[in-house]
């Protein structure tokens, strides 16, 4: 039963354990300046409930604490790009409840093949029917791009959200922590051991309040390159090509320019 500590949701077996994995261990960083994740109360085949969020206003001042703080979660570390919180040989899940995808994760040492492997191919797959020819060909050179390792800059695997658009960053006090000051909540995680960027750019895809304040706070914490803006559409194709397969629509028209945009980087 919800109450005003704890939010209960309904879950099936394996995508709820999925969820609180990746919440217990995005909620590890927390302790050493990370990120605020809403921490599992209980866990059952069939419901998972989570610490309730009080929400508040977002405010520069908050939103600059959450960049910091975002990439202090990212480098707590994963022990490899595709590690899975939930353990190995669990399923793992993305997209929208009402039309979970698998993401086949496996741990992988080079980004790029992991990005191409278990982020894009399932997607790209499902998408290339409905294009062209030329579309195809440009999809299918980004992915053996990234497979050769052009777009490796030697960022080590971190502990990423996973799908951090503005809907699954809350804003407020977890009711298990009433006196801590108001800050960026995590919920709704697909958690695992992915490229620091992907998170930002998912934020970048869909807006988020204050967001430049948070980039930049972000940026300044992590110490990132005077370039890390121009890979911002390398970084969202995961979202968008999810988006193009679930949705399709103008989102295959969105997600085919910034294939080009990212092949010519």
């Amino acid at each position: 039963m919800t109450d005003s500590a704890h939010y209960v949701k309904d879950n099936p077996g394996a995508s709820g354990r999925w969820e609180a994995a990746g919440l217990r261990w995005l909620g590890e960083a927390t302790a050493a300046g990370g990120a605020q994740v809403v921490g599992v109360v209980g866990a059952t085949p069939h419901r998972l409930t989570i610490d309730r969020v009080h929400t508040v206003a977002p405010t520069a001042e908050m939103a600059e604490r959450f960049g910091a703080e975002l990439a202090a979660t990212h480098s707590y570390g994963a022990p490899a790009f595709g590690f899975n919180p939930a353990g190995e040989g669990e399923p793992g899940f993305q997209g929208p409840n009402d039309d979970l995808r698998a993401l086949p994760l496996q741990e992988y040492e080079s980004w790029g093949e992991f990005y191409a492997d278990v982020c894009l191919q399932p997607l790209v797959e499902d998408v290339l029917p409905r294009l062209g020819g030329s579309d195809q060909q440009a999809a299918e050179q980004l992915l053996d791009r990234l497979r050769a390792g052009e777009f490796d800059e030697g960022a080590a695997p971190a502990r990423i959200h996973g799908d951090l658009w503005s809907g699954n960053l809350m804003w407020g006090r977890l009711a298990s922590a009433p006196d801590r000051e108001p800050a960026g909540i995590l919920i709704d995680p697909a958690a695992h051991g992915g490229h620091p960027q992907a998170d930002l750019a998912a934020l970048q895809l869909f807006g988020a309040p204050h967001l430049e304040t948070i980039l930049g706070a972000y940026a300044e914490a992590a110490h990132l390159d005077s370039g890390w803006r121009e890979r911002t559409q390398l970084h969202q194709q995961h979202l968008l090509w999810m988006h193009a397969a679930i949705f399709g629509g103008g989102y295959v028209d969105q997600t085919l320019a910034a294939v080009r945009r990212a092949l010519a980087l």
